[in-house]
């Protein structure tokens, strides 16, 4: 703490003038502010208890649950997100009433704040306006605004939704089709619509047929055993029985039949009188022979090459004839009826045995179809889930409490300056200490650590009255200390110089408690004030001489023992006077007149002056002040190098200012 105290105090200007700056502009900022009035209005989320669930039919079924809450997904945040985004605050600002005058969106969005309710749906909103009606009339634009932006969110998510299965819907109707077309004509070249009611139906056709054909060759064989009967009663077969039967009622045969037996008879008749060469009978003969030439023909026509036509039929062989025609003609029939429905059958049998293939084709076929035909309504099921799913991806809000106006205006923003003030000031000053700190840093014990110098005293911190001839108690020790070591060193000719590195670090103070406490031991001391720019010992001891510049006057004595050379302020002329050897010889010929012990010269500060470094060739030893907390870390390692540089010996170190513990005693002490 007092490290910081001392800090703080060594760069109070610095200090002062930052924290001047930073609240003087603070306090111009938190004045030229404006009043500003708040609005504020409350939306809620409704939390839905059911769940949808509705059934299309052949689409399928859409169901839609409830809202759901978790830290990765929570719905209130993404409702805040909406209503402070870049397109909401667009169109709310084309609407708000001053929207002139911010230039930005960045600018305008600060007036607003959104933030959810911790365990609650509810959405906290805010606008800031500069009266109570701007700030009122901007919180309802953004209610408006947001809740049009949730419906065209809702159209936009539906119809992206809508866009992303399209393809897929467009390509499961097209498969569709082509699975329905190509059951359609497999059922078409097969025949086959349904397999089990076509099986049945074919077995009991094949059956029927069977039965059919059973009765049919009975009817046949009954009808082929009357043509053979009729045939061998007749004697002819069914054919030449038919062929006989058509020459028979022939009028053309039958009319020669008739005609012929007429002409032979008349021939006879004419042969008895006449001989073949009579030309009536000649005649006849060649009558009766065309007459038996065309009847001949017929027959020959009516036989076809045949032999057996019968040309003697009677009228019952006639009917025997006809019934052999009928018989003859139903076997045909018969035959040819038994042969189409075992033809049928076959054919029925043959289909029955290729039907488990085509079964199993017609399945494959009614399979696929019915695969594609449940993609299609399951994507024709999305679409429209999509569309009526919208408020699940968008949940409709509602307004819980609407836009009102504290008639306080907020001093929020005043306050919040203020504190940014105090925190850059105090940022600041801790900034502005660092860099000057690590400019020239304070001396610390670590510093002192490195050197090889020992320290021969921690003189404790002492107020200005010290520097008198008398001292407090309290430093007494530490001087005796001090003296006890400056004692026990061989110093050239008793003489020992006593200086620091800058200015107020002590020495004049560790000049008069050493030659104290040296006084104490029984020494005969002498000191010299080495301080040819300002005199301050000769002045605090009172003593004010009056000489030439260049030259120093004679002791005057303090005390017994104890004598000084006080000195006068002087100019540049003294640099001569040391650099020539003159104050080496002050110093031999007054130790040479008077015999001191120790000769102490108080000198300036190494790094304020010149002459101290100089004064080095009359006096060798130094003893070195620095005050921890006050002294620079700088200054006091380049008065180390001066004192190398000049071959000087730092016989130790006296630390002064150091902070010591109360005693309630010192030893030897009574009181």
């Amino acid at each position: 703490m007092n490290r910081i105290i001392a800090t703080a105090m060594r760069q109070w200007l610095p200090l002062l003038s930052l924290n001047i700056l930073v609240l003087g502009v603070t306090y111009l900022i938190i004045s030229r502010q404006p009043k500003v009035w708040t609005a504020n209005a409350e939306m809620i989320l409704p939390n839905t208890t059911s769940d949808l669930n509705a059934n299309l039919g052949t689409l399928g079924n859409i169901s839609s649950g409830k809202v759901v809450f978790s830290q990765q997904l929570n719905p209130l945040k993404i409702l805040s997100s909406i209503l402070l985004s870049n397109d909401t605050l667009i169109e709310a600002q084309k609407f708000d009433p001053q929207k002139d005058e911010y230039a930005n969106l960045t600018a305008f969005r600060e007036l607003f704040d959104v933030s959810p309710q911790g365990e609650t749906t509810v959405i906290s909103m805010s606008a800031n306006g500069s009266s109570p009606e701007v700030a009122r009339k901007r919180l309802d634009n953004l209610i408006t605004v947001f809740q049009s932006r949730l419906n065209k969110l809702r159209a936009e998510d539906a119809s992206e939704r809508a866009n992303f299965i399209q393809k897929e819907l467009n390509q499961a109707r097209l498969n569709l089709v082509e699975t329905q077309r190509m059951l359609t004509n497999f059922k078409k070249s097969a025949n086959l619509v349904s397999s089990e009611d076509q099986t049945r139906e074919m077995v009991i056709s094949i059956n029927t047929l069977t039965r059919d054909r059973a009765q049919v060759q009975a009817e046949f064989q009954a009808s082929q055993a009357q043509v053979k009967m009729l045939s061998s009663r007749l004697e002819l077969s069914p054919e030449k029985g038919i062929r006989s039967l058509r020459l028979k009622e022939n009028q053309n045969y039958q009319y020669i039949q008739k005609k012929l037996p007429e002409v032979e008879a008349e021939l006879m008749k004419l042969q008895v009188s006449y001989t073949n060469e009579y030309p009536q009978v000649k005649k006849l003969l060649s009558e009766r022979n065309q007459l038996r030439q065309q009847l001949e023909n017929y027959i020959a026509e009516a036989a076809r090459g045949e032999v057996g036509i019968n040309t003697s039929i009677g009228s019952d062989s006639a009917v025997l004839i006809q019934q052999l025609a009928l018989a003859e003609s139903q076997t045909k029939a018969l035959g040819e009826r038994a042969k189409q429905l075992q033809m049928e059958t076959d054919k029925l049998q043959q289909l029955l045995v290729s039907l488990p293939l085509a079964q199993s084709n017609l399945l494959e076929l009614q399979r696929q179809y019915n695969i594609a035909e449940g993609v299609y309504n399951g994507l024709v099921a999305k679409v429209q889930e999509a569309k009526l799913n919208a408020f699940s991806t968008y949940p409709n809000v509602q307004t819980l409490t609407l836009p009102s106006v504290d008639p306080n205006p907020s001093g929020s923003k005043r306050k919040a300056i203020a504190l940014g003030g105090i925190l850059a000031s105090a940022f600041g000053s801790v900034a502005i200490v660092l860099l000057l700190e690590s400019r020239n840093p304070l001396l610390s014990w670590a510093d002192l650590q490195e050197l090889e110098i020992p320290v021969l005293s921690n003189i404790p911190r002492l107020k200005h009255s010290a520097m008198e001839v008398k001292l407090k108690s309290e430093a007494v020790l530490e001087f005796q200390r001090l003296a006890s070591a400056v004692s026990m060193m061989q110093l050239e000719k008793g003489c020992l110089m006593i200086t620091s590195a800058t200015a107020s670090e002590g020495k004049t103070t560790v000049t008069l408690g050493l030659a104290k406490a040296l006084l104490t031991l029984g020494f005969r001391v002498l000191i010299v004030d080495g301080d040819f720019r300002k005199a301050q010992l000769s002045k605090h001891l009172g003593y004010s001489p009056v000489g030439v510049n260049g030259s120093l006057p004679i002791p005057v004595n303090l005390a017994p023992n104890f004598d000084l050379v006080p000195t006068a302020p002087q100019g540049d002329e003294i640099i001569e006077f040391i650099a020539r050897g003159g104050f080496k010889e002050f110093l031999k010929s007054v130790q040479a007149n008077n015999k001191y012990d120790y000769v102490l010269v108080d000198s300036a500060p190494l790094t304020l002056t010149s002459e101290t470094a100089l004064m080095t060739t009359a006096i060798s030893n130094v003893l070195l002040v620095t005050c921890l907390g006050n002294s620079d870390r700088h200054p006091f390692s380049n008065s180390i190098e001066q004192l190398s540089r000049h071959q000087a010996s730092v016989v130790g170190l006296v630390i002064n200012g150091v902070q010591m513990q109360a005693k309630n005693y010192l030893y030897g002490h009574k009181g």
